[in-house]
């Protein structure tokens, strides 16, 4: 049994899974780039999301789309602390999607609930800036970085090795003292793996649910989602819906998605008949 997640000024009982909403910020993200890449736009998105029914939205102001290009932490904050004062104030968990240490003092100190990393607090000084906060942390497997990930991928047995990586820096966290209770983890679908990676990471989830903490997985409309179906990055909402229940059946507690109604539902009916 998964224990409650312990996110900042929230403990997410982990009884269903949960659904996060995605907000973009960014001018370049591979699905909706530029689509609300002002605040007032974001924040109308942001609010749209929540109405849905998510249950914590993650706001970044980067892309970390294969061949990404990185911006600067000023840059980054510009475009999305508006869209943060505003959020915190919605009574929802909310969780920042950046790897930068500065961004993530600014955003705590905002009073965001989450930090979510795509490289697992390995920048210098980001491990001591999230260990003095109260918020939660969710740590992702990447394999190289953005911008380069994707160019020649390789693993043994991939789920094997995405779970020890993540093992390793939980292990570096609690040595820290930061509660387990705290920690989230996230295989990185899409992040420095083949689409044959991703089928075996899914395949194999359960080698990292299995290891008592919350599982993050984000699938929404990725280019593995396209891979099998055929489909282009806007007709990929079944494949992304089928993905995610996939997952969620090994084990995964959150799902991170664009579409945040469909997933909502879909995850109602499957529960309904799962009993």
């Amino acid at each position: 049994m998964i224990q409650p997640w312990s996110a900042g000024r929230f403990r997410l009982a982990l009884s269903r899974p949960l659904v996060m909403g995605i907000v973009n910020v960014t001018p370049d993200s591979f699905s909706d780039g530029g689509q609300h890449d002002d605040a007032n736009s974001a924040i109308r998105h942001a609010s749209g999301l929540v109405e849905a029914g998510a249950d914590i939205l993650d706001i970044g102001g980067e892309s970390t789309r294969p061949g990404s290009r990185a911006v600067d932490a000023d840059t980054e904050w510009a475009r999305i602390e508006p869209v943060l004062r505003e959020a915190v104030q919605w009574g929802v968990p909310i969780s920042v999607d950046s790897y930068k240490p500065q961004t993530m003092q600014r955003a705590l100190d905002l009073g965001v609930d989450i930090i979510n990393d795509v490289y697992a607090l390995r920048m210098p000084g980001a491990e001591a800036i999230v260990a003095a906060s109260q918020a939660g942390i969710c740590l992702m497997h990447m394999q190289g970085e953005p911008g380069t990930m994707q160019l020649q991928p390789h693993y043994g047995d991939v789920a094997v090795e995405v779970r020890d990586f993540l093992l390793q820096r939980t292990a570096g966290l609690l040595a820290l003292g930061v509660p387990a209770s705290r920690l989230c983890l996230d295989p990185g679908f899409g992040f420095g793996k083949s689409l044959v990676h991703n089928i075996a990471l899914a395949q194999g989830l359960e080698a990292l649910t299995a290891c008592g903490y919350p599982v993050l997985v984000g699938v929404s409309r990725k280019s593995m989602i396209g891979g099998t179906s055929g489909r282009p990055v806007a007709d990929r909402l079944p494949g992304s819906l089928a993905a995610a229940l996939a997952c969620v059946a090994a084990g995964a507690r959150i799902v991170r998605v664009h579409d945040v109604a469909a997933t909502v539902d879909a995850l109602k009916v499957w529960t309904a008949l799962r009993g």
